[in-house]
């Protein structure tokens, strides 16, 4: 099951329990409606609840990734979870987005910010 909220700056989605073929696809509906009217997006995936996810939704997250290689800046993954990291690190791969692990929801947050709303320089 996945939890979507657009963000002033970010897309915030959730995973709780199994990540599945269904789940991502209500995942890319929201991107591509977020890319169609505001142009490149920002990520913020919690995945600290994720218990797993099934091999259909991998295959679909790569071709979408593919596909969408220069639509999203910035990509922040909640986890401490070594193949998720090990995910974001092939993702990272497959994408021109900077994509970041983070431990803590406010580091991630903070990471996504405009440069105006924290006081400091692009990242």
């Amino acid at each position: 099951m996945i939890t979507i909220s657009h963000e002033q700056n970010y897309i915030h989605v959730a995973v709780l329990g199994e990540f599945t073929l269904k789940d991502f696809r209500e995942f890319e509906e929201n991107v591509l409606y977020e890319l169609r009217f505001h142009g490149r997006a920002n990520l913020l995936f919690d995945l600290t609840e994720m218990i797993s996810y099934t091999l259909d939704m991998a295959i679909e997250e790569i071709r979408f990734a593919r596909a969408h290689r220069r639509d999203f800046d910035k990509v922040a993954v909640l986890s401490n979870d070594q193949w998720v990291a090990w995910s974001a690190w092939l993702n990272q791969l497959l994408s021109e987005a900077r994509i970041e692990l983070f431990q803590e929801t406010d580091a991630a947050r903070a990471w996504l910010a405009p440069p105006s709303e924290t006081g400091q320089a692009p990242a």
